[in-house]
């Protein structure tokens, strides 16, 4: 299935090596925007799906996405253009590195779901390889780029597993960009840990809000909790 419907708006996936799944609904639904973000920055955007999601639950005048390569470039500004926020949207063919070098704006709010799997898990497949090694993006560069990027009280939001959390936050401290909110995501209740999603900002807080997100309590029987994240966006929410 090629195209995938949300309440408000459709994508078109075929060209795309990763397809939309959780994660990226996750950080769409999640992404912190009660700072009113003027200007928002999706870092390796894929289908467009985290932009689209952040252009519906926010009035963000620029909403801008970054994607290396060509196909998925392509795919994702075919559905910007054919959604409701198109005026809004808009995508760079570039990699992190060479739109760093002549930085247009500062972000108020900056998104990334990063691929992030290790050296050996590389297929045949290049493009999809691309989408999902951590080498295409490392958390180094990502988190450089939004202490250059980010505006004063600007928050980078990113959705990465659970086991890279320490090292993630390591890193950004060093770039004296700090926690606010982090949610550890949970497939079951009594599944481990899969995922964190982590907001960070420029200003030390004592004690960030921590809190954990259970997605299903059986097959298909989601909790309470994920339908209020996602039922503006799933058809069947």
């Amino acid at each position: 299935m090629s195209k995938f419907q949300f309440k408000q708006f459709s994508l078109e996936q075929d060209n795309c090596a990763m397809k939309i799944g959780t994660d990226g609904v996750l950080l769409g639904a999640w992404a912190p925007i009660s700072h009113n973000p003027y200007s928002v920055l999706d870092i390796g955007t894929g289908t467009g799906i985290i932009a689209l999601m952040v252009a519906q639950r926010s009035n963000a005048a620029q909403i801008d996405a970054l994607e290396i390569e060509e196909n998925a470039y392509e795919q994702a500004t075919d559905n910007f253009e054919n959604s409701l926020w198109n005026e809004r949207l808009f995508c760079f063919h570039a990699g992190l590195d060479e739109f760093m070098e002549e930085p247009e704006d500062e972000y108020d709010l900056i998104v990334s779901n990063p691929p992030f799997y290790a050296e050996d898990y590389k297929t045949n497949d290049e493009q999809r390889d691309l989408a999902r090694f951590q080498d295409a993006l490392p958390f180094e560069d990502l988190i450089e780029a939004a202490d250059l990027l980010l505006s004063e009280n600007g928050i980078l939001a990113v959705i990465i597993p659970f086991k890279e959390e320490e090292r993630f936050l390591a890193i950004a401290h060093e770039f004296e960009l700090y926690p606010t909110h982090i949610t550890r995501v949970k497939g079951t209740p009594t599944t481990e840990i899969k995922r964190s999603l982590l907001a960070l900002g420029r200003n030390l807080i004592d004690t960030p809000l921590i809190d954990e997100l259970v997605i299903e309590i059986g097959r298909h029987e989601y909790t309470s909790e994920y339908i209020t994240l996602t039922q503006e966006f799933y058809l069947k929410m």
